[in-house]
């Protein structure tokens, strides 16, 4: 099996997930959504198979780039179920970290299949297309992404300053200042990672002698500063890492966590004649 995996448009994640497009509504509507809103075209909109690793709110897409010429299309349809639980089982639980993939498409170029119904069972297709999918997802420069907070500062005018220094240390950018009607206070919105808002109200008041307060709600998905599969990153305890290597810390540290091995490579997904074929490559390295 081959299979590619690439971006999605921006927006596209989001729309499933709230709904506004779905798999329900018919393959005819589906085709007409991404043709009008994201230039889709006509036989790339029709050949949506599954969105993944929740059917209806999964923020990936599997679509079917398979050439009738080149693949026996009445076989691959009936591995069409296997394949699409193989995706949901690799989008669920990502190669970098054991957690879901968002924002990506995977797209099928092609499959052979067995002609005899026992040699194509689940058994055999579901785990071949989970390897693909993180196969494809491995080779195409994949990237971590982090929950971020929205977070809403009130405070007076003379605590900007410590409140700016405080969001700056923790990665933090301010969107909107605006004084708040009828009170010498300041309303303050910023953007927070989640992963550096622990012990931030403490921090804050601390440095505003305890008069800005705030509240926090979920808002984004944004991408780690970094390569996280860069192997030339030096990691060192007890020190804080910079921007471009902040992608390698999450990873190693998550893997860390859970007990799987650092080493992340897609050796261990390909089979060994594309292995030593990529290997004969001139300029390739795994």
């Amino acid at each position: 099996m081959t299979m590619i995996a690439e971006p999605l448009e921006t927006g596209v994640a989001e729309d499933i997930e709230t709904g506004v497009i779905s798999l329900g509504q018919g393959k005819g509507k589906v085709a007409q959504y991404f043709k009008e809103k994201y230039q889709w075209d006509e036989l790339a909109a029709r050949s949506i198979w599954a969105f993944g690793p929740d059917s209806s709110r999964g923020p990936n897409i599997l679509v079917d780039d398979c050439l009738p010429g080149e693949v026996d299309k009445k076989l691959l349809l009936a591995s069409k179920d296997s394949i699409i639980q193989g995706f949901q089982w690799g989008t669920r639980e990502g190669p970098l970290c054991e957690e879901p993939i968002r924002n990506v498409k995977f797209r099928v170029l092609g499959a052979s299949l067995a002609k005899e119904p026992l040699l194509r069972a689940g058994g055999q297709v579901i785990p071949t297309a989970r390897r693909v999918a993180y196969s494809a997802f491995l080779m195409a420069t994949p990237r971590l992404m982090e929950p971020v907070f929205q977070v809403e500062i009130q405070a007076p005018a003379d605590c900007l300053q410590p409140i700016s220094t405080v969001l700056q240390r923790r990665r933090g950018r301010v969107t909107k200042e605006e004084p708040k009607a009828g009170s010498p206070l300041m309303s303050i919105s910023a953007f927070l990672p989640v992963i550096d808002s622990f012990g931030f109200e403490t921090d804050l008041r601390s440095h505003t002698q305890g008069q800005a307060f705030c509240m926090s709600t979920f808002d984004h998905w944004q991408i780690v500063p970094g390569d996280p599969l860069d192997k030339t990153i030096i990691l060192r305890p007890l020190e804080p890492s910079p921007p471009p290597h902040l992608a390698r810390e999450f990873m190693i540290k998550t893997r860390r966590r859970k007990g799987l091995s650092e080493e992340v490579s897609v050796n261990k997904f390909f089979d060994e004649n594309l292995l030593a074929e990529l290997n004969r490559m001139e300029g390739f390295s795994l």
